[in-house]
């Protein structure tokens, strides 16, 4: 390992979202940056060397991993951030292989993340934190069992508001699959938090910060503010830590018709609105870094309310630049199915 954190090389997966932007920047200063994605055009790719970059099969590939170590391996890798939901696992499960080649893997224990990225399997394991009634659409379901309308369906596995819909009437679900992929919860009429946390690899909880999520663009908040809610910040510790969950996490969560915040969902990584949360003075993707390179991190003792308004930036390239990742392509996307 290196001996400070701007020695260290890190690795940041799915270079083209949003929490995989958000880490790049926060850790430009801090660290050497590699990065990864599926896609030559992802913006992520972009912000690193051009020797520090490369084009990698889906995190559900059966052969991802594999070549993820392989690249860990080829660059010398300290540390590794996936920041995309269906790598999670995969990375989570050869933590030890990636230990042997000495690259860390910032990333929770694998059946806390399988829970967590599935709504159904959350629903029944979240017992200890208020939560909105949810029942599995599957052939067994009944109507005249749900006890209030409207409602949301939404898909066990899924991100970014993906197929979430809000229903009025139990007639409408004639054309929702039945088939156990979707679930139907109960809508929660209140405000909506989301909180982004850090528990240490110890289960300490290190930190949390709510913000008001103003405008969502496509799952993704484009305008929010951090608050200062007690509540929010305790449910949020109280959910992960049942759970076992350690690192990054977002959770979300919403008010009742009473006023009480219910837990929505968990996100189990870093979130795309990261930089509301930097800003504010809880700089989770340092702290991830330095713990993965064993500085045990220092509890959160008060950060800032701030606002911010996200807009898209152009990152100007060489059009060779997407014609070199393309060639840099080691298989096809026609064998990724395989």
């Amino acid at each position: 390992m290196p001996s400070t954190s701007s020695e260290a090389r890190v690795l940041v997966t799915g270079a083209g979202g949003p929490a995989a932007v958000a880490v790049l920047r926060a850790l430009a200063p801090r660290a050497e940056l590699y990065a990864v994605d599926i896609d030559p055009c992802a913006a992520g790719l972009h912000l690193v060397d051009v020797h520090r970059r490369a084009i990698v099969r889906p995190g559900g590939h059966p052969l991802f991993v594999d070549e993820l170590i392989e690249h860990c391996r080829m660059w010398d890798i300290d540390v590794l951030i996936p920041t995309v939901d269906c790598e999670l696992v995969p990375v989570a499960a050869a933590t030890g292989c990636f230990a042997a080649i000495g690259t860390s893997a910032v990333v929770g224990p694998a059946e806390a993340l399988a829970i967590c990225l599935d709504k159904w399997r959350l629903a029944g394991a979240a017992t200890s934190v208020p939560a909105p009634f949810t029942v599995l659409l599957d052939d067994r379901f009944d109507d005249d069992s749900f006890p209030s309308w409207p409602a949301i369906v939404k898909p066990r596995l899924g991100s970014g508001s993906r197929g979430v819909c809000r229903i009025e009437h139990p007639s409408e679900l004639a054309g929702v699959r039945h088939d156990g992929t979707q679930i139907l919860q109960e809508y929660l009429p209140g405000e909506e938090l989301s909180v982004d946390v850090y528990v240490d690899a110890d289960q300490r909880p290190i930190g949390a910060v709510p913000r008001q999520r103003l405008r969502v663009d496509s799952g993704v908040s484009i305008a929010g503010r951090t608050v200062h809610d007690p509540d929010a910040t305790d449910l949020a510790f109280d959910v992960v830590q049942a759970l076992g969950l350690t690192g990054p996490a977002n959770v979300q969560c919403r008010r009742d018709r009473s006023g009480r915040l219910a837990l929505l969902e968990i996100n189990p990584r870093f979130p795309g609105a990261l930089p509301l949360t930097i800003r504010a003075g809880f700089n989770i993707a340092a702290i991830a870094l330095d713990e993965a390179l064993g500085t045990p991190p220092t509890p959160l003792t008060s950060y800032d309310e701030v606002a911010v308004v996200r807009h898209l930036e152009d990152v100007v390239v060489s059009p060779q630049s997407f014609d070199e990742l393309e060639r840099s392509r080691p298989h096809s996307p026609e064998t990724w199915a395989s």
